[in-house]
């Protein structure tokens, strides 16, 4: 492990530590938080007994599709308004304020087009999820060197030869940096939608588990999310520094 991730892990494990100190001496009553411990029993025992199996599949099987819709949609879109200047002029002061648009407000919208189910919730993580694609499509293509182009035309490629033997592996660094950030903001539409448009998965879960004052349940499924989180997370952030190192080179 690098000296930073002990660093990182040092940290956790003081922050840790502090909340169960904190909850087990009535700082923090438990009827709000939990102590960690208890979250990871919780979390043991809904694993073991597997009431939220299907809560957990219907969950990931909702990120996975939306993550894929939003890298490869974000990916096609990026690469198009790429190759069209004027529509960049146009389209670029919209992605930059993308994000202070509050994306949930459309929910209703994704209703009526797609009923209350795993359609509407995947249309909304993709929603939140494409630009980030696009934004790191559009930066990746302009940061492939000219060089490689020249190399192309000498060479004479023809455009497919092209993308996948040059463009693409030159890009593929900050390629990878959108893809990271779509599967995050995948996580973050999936789940909280969930909580509103579902009557299952981990949102839907989490959200019965409040409404009916579990806390314990409650809290072992957010521990959960934050598991599963953490390990995809750790997953690509792996895979990103060894682009990272290739471009280094």
């Amino acid at each position: 492990m690098t000296r930073e991730g002990w660093i990182r892990l040092v940290v956790v494990a003081a922050a840790v530590a502090a909340l169960e100190i904190a909850c087990r001496t009535g700082w923090i009553p438990t009827t709000v938080v939990i102590p960690p411990s208890a979250m990871a029993t919780s979390l043991y025992d809904i694993l073991v007994s597997g009431t939220h199996w299907g809560d957990i599949l219907v969950s990931l099987r909702s990120v996975a599709a939306a993550g894929v819709l939003a890298i490869g949609l974000g990916f096609l879109v990026g690469a198009v308004i790429h190759a069209l200047p004027p529509v960049r002029s146009a389209a670029e002061p919209l992605l930059a304020s993308y994000y202070a648009v509050p994306t949930f407000m459309f929910y209703p919208v994704f209703i009526i087009l797609f009923g209350v189910g795993s359609a509407a919730i995947v249309a909304i993580a993709v929603l939140l999820a494409i630009v980030a694609m696009i934004s790191a499509t559009l930066i990746g293509l302009d940061r492939i060197p000219r060089v490689l182009g020249k190399t192309a035309l000498i060479m004479r490629m023809g455009p497919v030869e092209r993308a996948f033997r040059i463009s693409l592996p030159a890009a593929m660094p900050y390629l990878f940096t959108g893809v990271k950030l779509a599967v995050a903001y995948a996580f973050i539409g999936v789940i909280a939608s969930e909580f509103i448009l579902s009557g299952a998965g981990m949102g839907y879960a989490i959200a019965y588990a409040y409404n009916n004052f579990n806390n314990r349940e409650m809290y072992g499924l957010m521990l959960l999310i934050v598991v599963l989180v953490t390990i995809v997370n750790t997953a690509l952030d792996a895979v990103d520094r060894r682009l990272q190192a290739r471009l280094r080179r």
